[in-house]
């Protein structure tokens, strides 16, 4: 069991949305119409899960014990668990090391020249928590405002969630956001001792009523390629298949490129003004 207060909470916290999202029809229990609790209750859950129902009680109060291998598979198999949540359980519950503090530096001249040579498709690097180390023209464009943060370095999470201009840009707003908080969230498990992620989700969840709404729901995900919906002035919405790769010496430190798949709507208009 991990001896930092903050990550037993976080473990317990997990838990307990876990259960509460888990019906008792998934699990093979008859629903009973006087129930009041959301999902499964502590005691239902411990005896599906073979373990007490007071241990399992002191483990999401974020008591000091320790969950063994067998007990944290039983618990992932009882609540349905995916891949990226079992993970997360894991390292919550300190069965997976911790990723040891790194200090922020800056990018060699090599790295940070890569999305200069990507040119004309848009390219960022960025660390683990979404401050953008360097950016190429084409990504300045594709994001506006990403970068007049003043002396602060720009970030991506702050830009997705506290910009108004990334509500335009983003056809699929609340997927995308709700997407980057899930991975931040991922992020901050594994690096629970770094501060740097506590102050940026206090900062996010005190100026945004969605990351303040969500992020209590501890909703995991790793970091991905994939496909985006951006909205560009003169092109309306363009579909962009991204791709992350990570630097080899500083595996937090990701390189992603956007490359255009198709236009997807004519000049001048959002589709849904064109329907």
């Amino acid at each position: 069991m991990p001896k930092n207060p903050h990550q037993r909470r976080e473990l317990g916290a997990f838990l307990r949305s876990r259960r509460e999202r888990t019906t008792p029809e998934q699990v093979g229990l008859p629903r009973s119409s006087r129930r009041r609790t959301p999902g499964l209750r502590r005691e239902e859950l411990a005896l599906l899960a073979g373990i007490s129902a007071t241990w399992y009680t002191y483990l999401e109060q974020g008591r000091d014990i320790r969950a063994s291998d067998q007990v944290l598979d039983a618990l992932a198999s009882t609540l349905r668990l995916d891949r990226n949540e079992r993970a997360h359980l894991r390292q919550l519950a300190g069965h997976a090391p911790a990723v040891e503090i790194e200090e922020p530096e800056q990018l060699t001249a090599a790295v940070a020249a890569v999305p200069l040579l990507l040119q004309p498709n848009p390219a960022y690097v960025i660390d683990g928590t979404y401050d953008v180390l360097s950016l190429n023209p084409a990504a300045d464009e594709l994001f506006p405002h990403l970068t007049s943060a003043g002396d602060r370095r720009a970030n991506m999470a702050r830009w997705v969630f506290l910009e108004p201009a990334a509500r335009e840009v983003l056809a699929d707003w609340e997927a995308e956001a709700r997407g980057l908080l899930a991975r931040l969230r991922t992020l901050a498990g594994r690096h629970h001792d770094d501060t740097r992620y506590t102050t940026l989700i206090d900062e996010l969840t005190a100026a945004s009523p969605e990351a303040r709404t969500w992020w209590p729901r501890h909703d995991v995900q790793a970091r991905h390629s994939g496909r985006k919906r951006l909205r560009r002035p003169g092109h309306g919405v363009t579909t962009f298949a991204y791709t992350a790769f990570h630097v080899a010496e500083r595996p937090e430190h990701t390189l992603v490129i956007y490359t255009s798949e198709q236009e997807a709507t004519p000049t001048g208009g959002r589709a849904a003004d064109r329907a």
